[in-house]
């Protein structure tokens, strides 16, 4: 199975329970369909860089999983035909970029070093 990040933008005028909702409805899809889940972040109503469909703003949500090729067809026919997603992109990931977002859900980026002594000197 291949590891895939897909990154959805929903249209800004949904409630946040709507919006929960749709989200709800593609994690089932995968789920149902034989994905295993690694992670999910909301990074919630955002800016967007230009105007789709005369609106400015928009709901992200960003899911990392893993799943057979097959089904990334079947969920972006599904991402097209739902009338709530403005934009949707998914992008399988190599292996340096499955490492990569390991270390980074660890949250290995974050901690900081210990000061060495020529900084306290």
């Amino acid at each position: 199975m291949q590891q895939y990040e897909t990154v959805i933008v929903l249209t800004p005028l949904l409630s946040e329970e709507i919006a929960k909702e749709a989200v709800a409805k593609f994690t089932k899809i995968l789920t149902d369909n034989g994905a295993e889940i690694i992670q999910e972040d909301n990074w919630g109503l955002k800016k967007l860089a230009y105007p789709i469909q005369k609106k400015t703003t928009g709901y992200y949500h960003l899911t990392e999983f893993r799943a057979p090729g097959e089904l990334i067809s079947k969920l972006e026919v599904e991402y097209k035909r739902d009338e709530r997603i403005l934009r949707f992109l998914t992008v399988a990931l190599d292996k340096h970029a499955a490492a990569y977002s390991e270390k980074k859900r660890s949250g290995a980026f974050n901690k900081k070093k210990p000061a060495t002594e020529e900084a306290t000197a």
